[in-house]
C-alpha cells in the first residue's frame, strides 16, 4: 500500500474512532449527567467538564453540544429568587467556556459559542465590605440576567457581562467584552465592544419553537 493509501486508512480509522467517542459521550450524558440537571433534551452531549455546581438549576435543550473544559456553575448566596440557566436547542459550546450564574442566563436556540469565552451574570464589587472573606466571595446581591439571542455567534475569548441582552443573529468578535445591550443583527468588536456593522437580514437557520 502506498503512502496515499495508508493516509486514507488512517483517516477512516480516525473518523470511526471519533464517532465512537461521540456516541460514548452521548450515552454518558443521557445516563450519568442527565439526572443532575433540571432538564436535558435528547441528543445532547456533554464532554468532560472542568466544574459543575448546582446543576439542578440548569436546563439544557435538545441537540446541544458542550465541549470539554466547561465551567457551568450556579452560585447560591441566599438570594430571594430561584436562579436559572437556560440553554436552548442546538446550541454549540466549544472548549473551556466559563458560565457562572446567580440570577438568570439564557442562551437561545442555535447559538455558537467558541472556545475560551465567559458568560456571567455575577458581579464582584471591588468596593464591597467582604469582612473576613475574600474579594471573590463578595457578590452584588441584586438580581441580574444575561441573554444571548438565537443564532448568534460569540467569537473566541469573548466575555458577555451581567445585565446584557444580545439580540438575534448577532456576531461578537474575538476577545470582545460586551457591556451593553445589542440589537438584532449587530456585528461588534473591541473592549468594550462597539457596533462596527450589521448582518443582512435573512431567515433564521434555527427557529425558537
Amino acid at each position: 500500500m502506498d503512502e496515499k493509501g495508508v493516509g486514507q486508512v488512517r483517516a477512516r480509522a480516525s473518523a470511526r474512532l471519533a464517532r465512537l467517542y461521540d456516541l460514548w459521550r452521548l450515552m454518558l450524558t443521557q445516563t450519568v449527567y442527565r439526572p443532575f440537571f433540571k432538564a436535558m433534551g435528547r441528543r445532547t452531549r456533554l464532554y468532560p467538564p472542568t466544574g459543575l455546581a448546582n446543576t439542578e438549576y440548569v436546563s439544557i435543550g435538545r441537540g446541544v453540544t458542550i465541549r470539554s473544559g466547561v465551567r457551568l456553575e450556579v452560585v447560591l448566596h441566599g438570594q430571594d429568587w430561584v436562579p436559572s440557566v437556560e440553554i436552548h436547542d442546538k446550541v454549540n459550546i466549544e472548549q473551556n467556556v466559563h458560565i457562572v450564574c446567580h440570577g438568570r442566563i439564557v442562551i437561545e436556540t442555535g447559538v455558537l459559542i467558541t472556545g475560551g469565552c465567559a458568560i456571567v451574570d455575577v458581579t464582584h464589587p471591588h468596593l464591597a465590605d467582604y469582612g473576613a472573606g475574600t474579594v471573590a466571595s463578595a457578590i452584588d446581591p441584586a438580581f441580574s440576567e444575561t441573554v444571548i439571542g438565537a443564532n448568534s455567534f460569540v467569537g473566541f475569548g469573548a466575555t458577555i457581562l451581567p445585565n446584557v441582552k444580545i439580540g438575534r443573529n448577532c456576531y461578537i468578535g474575538t476577545r470582545s467584552v460586551v457591556t451593553r445591550d445589542l440589537p438584532d443583527g449587530s456585528v461588534v468588536a473591541g473592549v468594550p465592544a462597539k457596533i462596527i456593522g450589521t448582518l443582512n437580514s435573512r431567515p433564521s437557520t434555527v427557529s425558537e419553537a
